[in-house]
């Protein structure tokens, strides 16, 4: 072999290295589809690997760790109010407080009312019944204790929203289906609370929210089977301001929490405004009813709401789908606000930080939702984004966290993954998802989402247990 052919055989092995050297390091650059324990969960499932969206990224950028579906437009379920709770973090301000207000259109004489008392609703997600009461405490407090006219509720600063609260899963009872309310009080609900009373084998129900003129038809029976899924063993009927409840109560549930929703909204404040007024020593003349607040009106009293930044724990770790609603429509800057609004200026919000989202579908940004949408890659960015937010700390510390509090305390808990990971939850029928930040064995940050759209999607909790579980422990 001559020189010149030498140098042409080098030369030519030398590029052949080069470009399997190329080829290697382009290998190793591409995500992993999914982890074996993520593979083999998946398979036993038999969920189909078409339904599950996968993302894994590290907080600090770079490209994703695994990337299974990333582009495909899933149902999030609850995981939507990631999106809805960083917005509100960001446009509003984790300082934001909403405002209740009661005003009349004359002052008061010698603790006389002889015109109308205004409740005027900013939306509050959290006038709860004890803040109720708080604001009618100062009327009293200030030397209010007739009212002549009327209790007018105002509900302007959203606007009216066709709502039936059975559409969506034909529970209309469930406080979790009531719509938003720019007056919501109590979260539209009642407690009842249930106790097994073995002594009398029957089951005693106390009324814990005041409600004027509820009467309790109580035709439960006392069970002997384990307490399992107990609420779906009671059967209520309501029928004006009487509640028939039926069905079987387990003994071995000792006592427990039934919270129902069982009457519109202007009723159900007038039921509860009746109760409180009346043990806080006050006479009501007039009638409850619907109406505006005239321009000319005289504030008397305020209640404030928690910041911002406090309502939101609730909101994701409880996943309250109605306090979400009410963020929702605050977003929207115009007065009475819709979810158009809110639609826009969320879409708006993204498209300036660089977070396009095509694929983003917002109903009412709860994940309550047969319609929303999002892809595990624009979630994935959306929560990078808010790790390098001012809001990070306020945004993370609202998240469940695995295995210790929210709707993860039960899950995780005896598991790697148990105090390592903030991630919100999200469960429909057909829809199983979650998403967040979890911390490897090594302290190193990750973004996780993980999204199932099957009709087997309930047994998908194995899978997301085996992707947390994996992470951690890399």
């Amino acid at each position: 072999m001559n020189r010149a052919s030498a140098g042409r055989g080098t030369a030519g092995r030398w590029w052949l290295g080069c470009v399997l050297l190329a080829s290697f390091a382009g290998a190793i650059a591409q995500p992993a589809e999914l982890p074996a324990a993520v593979a083999q969960a998946l398979n036993e499932s038999g969920i189909a690997a078409r339904s599950l969206a996968v993302v894994v990224q590290s907080v600090d950028g770079g490209g994703p760790l695994v990337s299974h579906n990333a582009r495909q437009p899933m149902n999030p379920a609850s995981v939507m109010k990631l999106v809805t709770t960083y917005a509100g973090l960001e446009l509003l301000g984790p300082a934001y407080t909403w405002r209740t207000e009661a005003l009349s259109d004359s002052a008061p004489n010698t603790g006389r009312l002889d015109g109308h008392l205004y409740l005027r609703g900013g939306g509050d997600p959290k006038l709860g019944l004890e803040q109720f009461w708080l604001l009618l405490r100062q009327l009293r407090a200030r030397g209010l204790s007739e009212i002549a006219g009327d209790v007018i509720l105002d509900r302007s600063a959203f606007a009216p929203i066709a709502h039936n609260p059975g559409d969506f899963d034909n529970e209309p009872l469930r406080p979790y289906n009531a719509g938003p309310d720019a007056l919501l009080v109590n979260l539209k609900s009642i407690r009842l609370n249930l106790q097994a009373d073995a002594a009398s084998k029957a089951v005693k129900v106390i009324v814990d929210t005041p409600a004027d003129g509820l009467r309790i038809d109580n035709h439960l029976k006392l069970g002997r089977e384990a307490c399992g899924d107990w609420r779906e063993q009671i059967r209520t009927q309501v029928s004006g301001r009487t509640l028939e409840l039926s069905g079987v109560f387990p003994a071995a549930c000792g006592e427990k929490a039934l919270h129902l929703a069982p009457w519109p909204a202007n009723e159900q404040v007038e039921s509860l405004f009746r109760a409180l007024w009346r043990e806080l020593g006050g006479s009501l003349a007039g009638r409850v009813r619907e109406g505006r607040t005239p321009a000319t009106a005289q504030v008397q009293a305020v209640q404030e709401s928690p910041p911002l930044g406090e309502v939101i724990r609730d909101i994701n770790k409880f996943s309250n789908n109605v306090m979400a609603r009410q963020l929702f429509l605050t977003l929207d800057a115009d007065r009475p606000a819709t979810a158009d609004g809110a639609r826009r200026r969320i879409s708006a919000w993204l498209h300036a930080k660089g977070l396009p989202a095509p694929e983003l579908v917002l109903d009412n940004g709860s994940g309550l939702s047969r319609s929303e949408r999002i892809s595990a890659d624009s979630l994935a960015q959306i929560l990078r984004a808010a790790w390098q937010s001012a809001v990070m700390p306020e945004l993370i510390s609202s998240l469940p966290l695995a295995g210790v509090d929210g709707t993860l305390r039960k899950r995780l808990n005896d598991s790697s993954t148990t105090g390592r990971a903030h991630l919100k939850t999200g469960y429909l029928e057909g829809v199983r998802a979650i998403a967040g930040y979890a911390l490897d064995s090594r302290q190193r940050r990750w973004i996780v989402v993980c999204l199932i759209n099957d009709p087997k999607a309930r047994l998908g909790k194995p899978v997301i247990d085996a992707l947390l579980g994996w992470l951690v422990r890399r």
